[in-house]
C-alpha cells in the first residue's frame, strides 16, 4: 500500500474542528499525522506519496451506521449474502465506512437466515465494512411494534437468545429489547457475559422499568421517541427516562420526520452530545433506482415527508429513507455544530460498541475517512487507507 497526504482541508476529528489542515495516511492504512498547513512545507513524506488537494473540503472520520435494514434495493430481510454485500457497496456512496446490518424481529427461522447470510458476507465487502450485526428483537413489546413482525415477538427465552447469538458466530454486537419483560434481568446479565450491548426499544416500559434495566447494563436505546412509551407527567416513561438519566444513551433518526428538528435540538441541550448516536434506520428501498418498493416484504410508498409508508395504509410509517450523509447535513442545517454532528455519526457509535481504533481522526487510528464539500457531496472515501471512492477531479 502506498502513502497519501490530504491537504488544504477542514479536519473534523470526531470531536473538534481544525481549519486549514492536512492529514497523512501511512503505508499501513493508518492515520500517520495531522498538521496545520503552515507546517506543510517543512513536512517530509515517503517517496511516492500521493498528494491530494481537497480545496477546503471537510475531512472527517468515515460514518458508522449502527442501525440500518437496507439501501439501494438490498435488505437484510432478503436473507441473501449478495444483498448484504449490495448494502456495503451502496453505503460507500454516502460516506459510510462501516455498518451494522440490522435484523428485523421476524419468525425465528427468518431471523436466523438473515443472520447467517450476514455472517457469510463478512470479509467479502467491496464497500463499507460490516462491523458486526444488530438484532432488533425478538424480545420486544407487542404494544410498540412499529414495523416489526408481530409473529416474531417472543417472551424472554435464554435458550433462544443463545441460539441467536451462536448463529452470529461472534459477530452480533447488540440487540434491542423491552426492559419491562419478565426475565429481562437474567437475559441482561447473560448479555454482559457474552459482550452484547442491549438497547431499550420497541418498549412500553415505565420510568421505573428503565431504571431497573440500567442497573443491569441496559444503557443504550433504539430510535429515540419512536416505538417507546411516551413522556407523561405522572410517569416519564421511556422517553422521559432517556431525557432525565444522563447515563442513558440513545439513537436518533435525524430525518426531520421520525423526530421533529426542534426536539432533536432539545435532546442535544439536555444530554451530552457523546451520548447521542446518529442512525438512519433506513429501509431496503432507500435510494433504490426503479422497481417495486418493498420493505420487509411489504409494499412501501415514499411520501412527501421523505419517509416510507405502508402502501395500503399510508397513515402507517414503515421507516426512513435517510442516509448518514443527509443526516449529518440535516443536523448542521438545524444549527448543530458540524463537529457535534460528525461525533454523533462516528466517535460515539465507535465508543459505545467498542470499535477499536475507529470513529476518530487521530494518529494511529485506522484511516477510515470521508471527504465532502460544503454542499455535502462526497469527494473521496478511504477505508483502511485505500481510496474506494474518488470524485476529486
Amino acid at each position: 500500500m502506498g502513502t497519501t497526504v490530504l491537504i488544504n482541508g477542514t479536519i473534523v476529528t470526531g470531536s473538534a474542528k481544525l481549519q486549514n489542515c492536512g492529514l497523512f495516511i501511512d503505508s499501513e492504512g493508518n492515520i500517520g499525522d495531522i498538521f496545520n498547513m503552515k507546517r506543510f512545507q517543512q513536512k517530509r513524506f515517503p517517496p511516492g506519496t500521493e498528494t491530494i488537494d481537497v480545496k477546503g473540503a471537510f475531512i472527517a472520520p468515515g460514518f458508522i451506521d449502527t442501525h440500518i435494514h437496507g439501501i439501494g434495493g438490498f435488505g437484510t430481510e432478503d436473507a441473501k449474502t449478495e444483498s448484504i454485500l449490495g448494502m456495503s457497496e451502496r453505503l460507500a456512496d454516502f460516506g459510510v465506512t462501516g455498518f451494522l446490518p440490522t435484523i428485523y424481529t421476524d419468525t425465528t427461522e427468518r431471523m436466523l437466515a438473515s443472520i447467517e447470510a450476514t455472517v457469510a458476507a463478512i470479509g467479502e465487502e467491496t464497500g463499507a465494512t460490516i462491523l458486526g450485526i444488530n438484532v432488533e428483537g425478538p424480545f420486544i413489546s407487542s404494544a410498540r411494534l412499529g414495523a416489526q413482525n408481530a409473529d416474531g415477538v417472543k417472551p424472554v427465552d435464554l435458550a433462544l437468545f443463545d441460539k441467536i447469538i451462536e448463529a452470529g458466530k461472534g459477530h452480533i454486537v447488540c440487540m434491542t429489547v423491552a426492559p419491562e419483560l419478565k426475565g429481562m434481568r437474567e437475559l441482561a446479565l447473560t448479555a454482559i457475559k457474552r459482550g452484547i450491548v442491549l438497547l431499550a426499544g420497541h418498549t412500553n416500559a415505565t420510568y421505573e422499568n428503565i431504571l431497573e434495566g440500567m442497573q443491569v447494563g441496559i444503557l443504550h436505546s433504539t430510535h429515540f421517541f419512536n416505538a417507546m412509551s411516551r413522556l407523561h407527567q405522572r410517569n416519564p416513561g421511556t422517553v422521559g427516562a432517556i431525557l432525565i438519566e444522563q447515563d442513558m444513551q440513545c439513537e436518533v433518526i435525524a430525518d426531520g420526520v421520525h423526530v421533529h428538528p426542534e426536539l432533536v435540538k432539545l435532546l442535544l441541550k439536555d444530554k451530552q452530545v457523546r451520548n447521542v448516536v446518529l442512525v438512519t434506520d433506513s429501509l431496503k428501498p432507500t435510494m433504490q433506482q426503479g422497481g417495486e418498493l418493498l420493505s420487509n416484504k411489504e409494499i412501501a410508498i415514499l411520501s412527501e415527508d421523505g419517509a416510507f409508508h405502508r402502501a395500503d395504509d399510508p397513515d402507517v410509517m414503515l421507516g426512513s429513507s435517510l442516509t448518514m450523509l443527509q443526516g449529518v447535513k440535516n443536523l448542521v442545517d438545524w444549527e448543530v455544530p458540524i463537529e457535534s454532528a460528525i461525533q454523533m455519526a462516528t466517535a460515539n457509535p465507535a465508543r459505545i460498541y467498542d470499535m477499536s481504533l475507529m470513529g476518530r481522526l487521530t494518529p494511529g487510528y485506522l484511516a477510515n475517512i470521508v471527504v465532502f464539500d460544503e454542499d455535502f457531496i462526497v469527494k473521496g472515501l478511504f477505508i483502511c487507507g485505500t481510496m474506494i471512492r474518488d470524485n476529486f477531479s
